[in-house]
């Protein structure tokens, strides 16, 4: 899963991309609506993490452009106020979730993962395929029943796989997805993370490379 997190307070924004990216996503950060707008022309995010109260230019503002041209990414709104006349406004405006700060990180991490299940199309919670099984709530795979331990980036691009449902995901779609900005497109980290990811999932291999064309399950 990819997220914009569009935050003017840089060390909470800083300190919510960390958990984030705990949780095996791929996190941009920016700290101005400006950026965020800027973000969103060449970025596909499943979810966007958006402060009302944002410089140069305001978040409803950034909401109503997500809304107008019809991005398929979900809103998580933050504000400084709880208010229901706030909330209200909030959601009218075209946002799909809202939180109040001061907030709980876990509830943050739910309502950002139940986002990103309503950005594509409906999938069971735990995740299953071929005998592996990853359930992104609780973090966990297992294959034929047996515990997998994996890191964040071979989580994320597991998950990648397992929700493309059989069809060849690309590397440029895996590094999209599994990565943030900041990875380089000319290296060759996708392939050393699949390789590690075999090694890991065991024999049989599950996760096959479709020449010229990316990798599937």
């Amino acid at each position: 899963m990819r997220v914009l997190v569009v935050e003017d307070e840089q060390v909470l924004a800083d300190t919510v991309a960390v958990g984030l990216r705990r949780e095996s996503m791929a996190v941009d950060v920016v700290y101005d609506g400006d950026s965020a707008l800027e973000h969103l022309t060449v970025n596909d995010y499943d979810v966007v993490v958006l402060d009302r109260d944002l410089p140069r230019v305001h978040g409803d503002d950034v909401a109503r452009e997500l809304v107008n041209k019809s991005y398929t990414c979900r809103i998580l709104m933050l504000t400084a106020s709880g208010e229901m006349e706030d909330k209200v406004e909030g959601l009218t405006l075209g946002a799909d979730d809202y939180l109040a700060k001061p907030f709980a990180f876990p509830e943050l991490i739910a309502r950002v993962r139940a986002l990103g299940r309503r950005a594509t199309p409906p999938l069971p919670p735990v995740l299953e395929r071929n005998g592996i099984s990853l359930d992104p709530a609780n973090h966990t795979v297992e294959r034929d029943g047996q515990g997998v331990s994996l890191t964040p980036k071979e989580f994320a691009v597991l998950e990648v796989l397992l929700r493309a449902e059989g069809t060849v995901v690309s590397a440029e779609g895996l590094l999209e997805k599994a990565w943030d900005e900041n990875a380089d497109p000319f290296t060759n980290v996708v392939r050393v993370t699949v390789m590690t990811l075999r090694k890991k999932l065991g024999d049989p291999p599950v996760i096959h490379t479709v020449p010229g064309a990316g990798y599937r399950m």
